[in-house]
């Protein structure tokens, strides 16, 4: 009979063990849901593309095309991100401070035609700036630093080194713009601490007594077409939710509108999902 008893309870612990796996395993199961107010959103302001959301917490994707978040594209100005991570590392660029000098030549935005703090360079999307940062950190350095951030797939050379994020034969996909950010915001990164904290606040555009906002733009042109993105993460009450949207007008779309605009669908989408809560909107605050 006590034999019989231990056999019972070892049964028992087997399959309660089994259960708790089977439970574990469908709790940690990431959701994939399409929003066709997402697709709403992008055409009302005649865009194609798609706007990819993460919900750390609840561990679901919500996007109006999935496929579209797969494809790859040049990383452009997002770039950004990665290349100020490995400048830090590498102690090309010493801190948000380091000032850039403006050689007096004329540049492709005005803005650009000043002296500019490294934060600055950073959130006025410098690019004779941030070429001059890939020059210094050079091939080899750019080449093993990036594998160990694990950013896309981006094609560095001799030839192509401070332009490979604008033209070429880079890219990445959302949900890898996704991957990448969410291993920085969980200082997952192998970096160090100072740089991630000065990356952490360096990338912050919005801020309130609600939520951080943190993120980069990019905008890239293969002949004529351009092709445009918006990455980054809101930080709500210690929940986190992160984005990417990549995004390409159509026929009749004003191009005045185009840096604005990849902005207004991300946080239209963001309202959608009332990340603020009911009544709060990202967008009126803007």
């Amino acid at each position: 009979m006590v034999r019989f008893n231990y056999v019972f309870i070892i049964i028992v612990l087997l399959f309660s063990c089994k259960s708790e796996e089977k439970s574990k395993k469908e709790k940690v199961e990431t959701k994939f849901l399409v929003s066709n107010q997402f697709q709403k959103i992008l055409d009302s302001t005649k865009l194609e593309g798609a706007i990819l959301v993460y919900d750390l917490h609840k561990d679901v994707y919500y996007s109006n095309n999935f496929d579209w978040c797969k494809a790859g594209n040049l990383p452009a100005s997002t770039f950004k991100i990665p290349n100020s991570i490995i400048a830090l590392e590498a102690g090309v660029v010493k801190n948000d401070s380091a000032i850039f000098k403006w050689n007096g030549e004329s540049r492709y935005l005005k803005i650009w035609e000043q002296d500019l703090t490294f934060n600055e360079a950073f959130h006025y999307s410098c690019v004779p700036c941030y070429q001059e940062v890939a020059r210094k950190i050079g091939v080899e350095r750019m080449k093993s630093s990036l594998a160990k951030l694990d950013f896309g797939l981006m094609d560095v050379n001799e030839t192509t080194l401070d332009n490979f994020w604008l033209e070429g034969k880079s890219k990445i996909n959302q949900f890898q713009q996704i991957d990448f950010l969410k291993r920085l915001h969980n200082s997952e990164l192998l970096i160090s601490e100072r740089t991630d904290s000065i990356m952490k606040s360096m990338m912050i555009m919005y801020k309130s007594n609600q939520y951080v906002l943190r993120g980069k733009t990019g905008w890239s042109v293969r002949g004529v077409e351009n092709n445009g993105w918006f990455v980054g993460y809101v930080l709500v009450k210690n929940r986190a939710y992160f984005f990417a949207t990549n995004v390409v007008p159509k026929k009749n779309f004003d191009m005045k509108f185009f840096s604005r605009e990849r902005k207004e669908v991300t946080f239209k989408a963001l309202d959608e999902l009332k990340v603020l809560g009911e009544n709060k909107s990202f967008v009126t605050k803007q």
